[in-house]
């Protein structure tokens, strides 16, 4: 029933939202209609050889009665751009044009420029509406309403007046409005608006929930953990709101050449009237008539508006970012989609990025007078304020044997190595062996061999026993490195901080030569490091933004796997893949690479036809029909171009 009454208000809502769009539709195309009309009209009467219409003054009113719904905004726009000192935008541009085929008398021409300039500019608007819609599709997704256990009563607010540690309700079929923590012990929910995934996801009691998932099958309480504009949604929404801001290298590039580039052609369109006048005193012979070398000026003008150029870049990258984000990509930027096109090195971390980074505990080893309920007691009591997978994974296997924990005090991470803490008073190691040798810790030497993952512990500086445990290859992980060997990106590296005999056994599956284990993170900086001395080396680097920021940071494009709810990852990052998938970094690069070639093609057609038809109309050939084409057909091609990339890219 709940989600038959949320089916029937989405299709109401969208109904709404339909007769919106109709009216704003009709609001828009009235003026360009009435032009049009009128313009074909003049056109008919014109052939039909009428005789009224023959008369110059009344043709005239006509054809400028037919001008003013479509010229006037453009005229205002001149005017506004040259009171803000852009004398020399495409406004200006399009209104000298037209304005002069009216003095020459060339009065249909000078209806059907502005015309089907003005057809060329809703085109573009709605384009840019859409490929805007498609990047910031997840403001739809914001929840409006959380219902609040309040006392005995279940209270309707607006969720940015929920404080945290309350407790909230979700109906099934409802979207979370907040981040928290699941009561209930085990729910489905969809997380499409957030990952890009349709596949419902299970979410156990004590799992974070995020804003904006929906729950499918039930009702569930939650624990708020954030305010409404720190959740993992408000900050995903503003990531992808700012990214349109941050402009790529080419973006840049046409706006300097657009200020160099219209001045230039403005110059010489009145060049073409000067030059042949000047030379009609030196050569009586040369018949020079000033309207007819206007109307090449003019059709020169009407060709060279850059608005093919302008506006097919930024279409391109917008429709880049919206069909990453619709695949659960996000990109800061277009300068990081641009970035990610020269990428010819990947490095990934290994836990959590091409693993599962999900650890189950395999066996435990303890000296003589140690039990292994004490060892996991005492290790899990020290991990359990950590979320680090395989601290998880010993807490939940303490949980499991109904093993109950001590509190830690004084907890001192040693980065790279482990904890360092006090339980029941004493001074306790936990981490790896490194950790033991660090503070010459004795243990036994085989421990180095084990190729399972370890964690070791000591108390009062003497060693107790071990855990170890194991991961698994992420399902797509083999699927990753063939993709990025498909994209002729041979370099393919995996840096780690585990064993390296553990990590060239996940190499080895993987396919791959080029492992390197036992780093710190600072070895990991220092690896970078000397990659980035070679500067034909473009590096992306894949981490889970938290424990690798320094790498991300360092690296030419820092991707963020599965970095949803992580603020490290969404600070450090310059690319987030909102799923644990890596096969969606070679989809980044694919989307990349695919929108450079979109707007690659658009400045090949801009420059390409607008430069014959200059040719053609300096010397007389082209008229400002074929003008019209070089301007507003090639702009409504560049930008049906631009919006392909939605399609291209599933």
């Amino acid at each position: 029933m709940i989600m038959g009454q949320c089916k029937c208000e989405t299709n109401a809502n969208m109904r709404v939202r339909n007769c919106q769009e109709a009216n704003g539709f009709i609001g828009e195309y009235w003026k360009v209609m009435l032009s049009l009309v009128m313009l074909v009209a003049g056109g008919i009467m014109n052939q039909l050889d009428i005789a009224f219409f023959k008369e110059n003054t009344v043709s005239l009113v006509w054809y400028v009665l037919a001008y003013l719904p479509v010229g006037l905004p453009v005229i205002k726009e001149a005017w506004e751009s040259i009171l803000q000192k852009d004398y020399f935008s495409e406004f200006t541009l399009m209104s000298v044009a037209t304005l002069g085929a009216f003095y020459i008398g060339e009065y249909p021409e000078g209806v059907a420029v502005m015309l089907f300039y003005s057809v060329g500019e809703l085109f573009q608007d709605r384009a840019i509406d859409k490929a805007k819609r498609n990047i910031s599709a997840l403001l739809d997704v914001r929840p409006e309403k959380a219902m609040v256990v309040r006392g005995n009563e279940i209270v309707t607010v607006n969720p940015k007046s929920v404080f945290i540690n309350e407790i909230i309700e979700i109906k099934a079929g409802e979207r979370v409005p907040l981040d928290g923590i699941m009561l209930n012990e085990i729910a489905a929910f969809n997380t499409a608006a957030l990952t890009g995934e349709s596949v419902p996801r299970d979410i156990r009691k004590g799992e974070e929930v995020l804003a904006g998932m929906i729950v499918t099958d039930k009702v569930i309480r939650m624990k708020v953990t954030k305010p409404f504009d720190k959740s993992a949604l408000a900050r995903i929404l503003e990531l992808v709101e700012d990214a349109s801001e941050r402009k790529a290298p080419a973006e840049l590039f046409i706006r300097k050449f657009a200020r160099i580039y219209t001045p230039i052609v403005i110059g010489l369109a009145f060049l073409i009237v000067l030059i042949p006048y000047i030379y009609s005193f030196i050569n009586p012979l040369f018949g020079f008539v000033f309207n007819d070398w206007l109307y090449k000026a003019l059709v020169f003008l009407v060709i060279s508006c850059p608005c093919a150029l302008v506006i097919s870049i930024p279409l391109g990258y917008f429709g880049g970012i919206g069909a990453a984000s619709r695949l659960g990509i996000l990109f800061k930027g277009g300068n990081y989609l641009d970035a990610i096109t020269r990428v010819n090195t990947v490095v990934f971390d290994k836990t959590g990025t091409l693993t599962k980074g999900v650890f189950e505990v395999e066996s435990c080893e303890v000296i003589p007078g140690v039990s292994k309920e004490e060892l996991i007691r005492i290790i899990a009591s020290v991990e359990k304020n950590s979320t680090h997978p395989i601290a998880k994974a010993i807490v939940s296997y303490a949980e499991k044997k109904k093993i109950g924990l001590t509190a830690a005090e004084n907890i001192e991470e040693v980065a790279g190595y482990g904890l360092m803490t006090e339980v029941d008073g004493e001074k306790v190691l936990v981490g790896n062996a490194r950790l033991l040798s660090k503070y010459s810790i004795e243990f036994p030497a085989y421990i180095l061999s084990i190729t399972e993952t370890t964690v070791v512990c000591a108390v009062g500086n003497k060693y107790i026993g071990y855990i170890t445990l194991s991961d698994v290859l992420k399902d797509d992980a083999a699927d990753t490195v063939r993709s990025l060997k498909e994209l002729n990106i041979k370099n393919i590296q995996i840096l780690s901080g585990d064993k390296q005999s553990i990590v060239s056994i996940f190499a080895n599956k993987l396919g791959l030569t080029r492992a390197y284990g036992d780093l710190l993170p600072e070895g990991k900086v220092e690896h970078m490091e000397k990659l980035k001395e070679n500067k034909d080396n473009r590096i992306a680097f894949v981490g889970d933004g938290m424990n690798d920021a320094p790498v991300l940071a360092l690296s030419d494009v820092g991707i963020a796997m599965g970095g949803l709810g992580s603020d490290a990852a969404i600070e450090t990052a310059d690319v987030v893949i909102q799923t644990d998938q890596p096969s969606k970094v070679a989809t980044a690069i694919k989307v990349g690479r695919c929108t450079r070639r979109i707007i690659w093609q658009n400045v090949s057609l801009a420059f390409g036809v607008k430069l014959l038809v200059m040719v053609l109309g300096a010397s007389g050939i082209a008229t400002l029909w074929e003008a019209v084409f070089a301007d507003v057909g090639v702009t409504l091609i560049a930008i049906v171009n631009a919006i392909r990339i939605q399609k291209m890219i599933k």
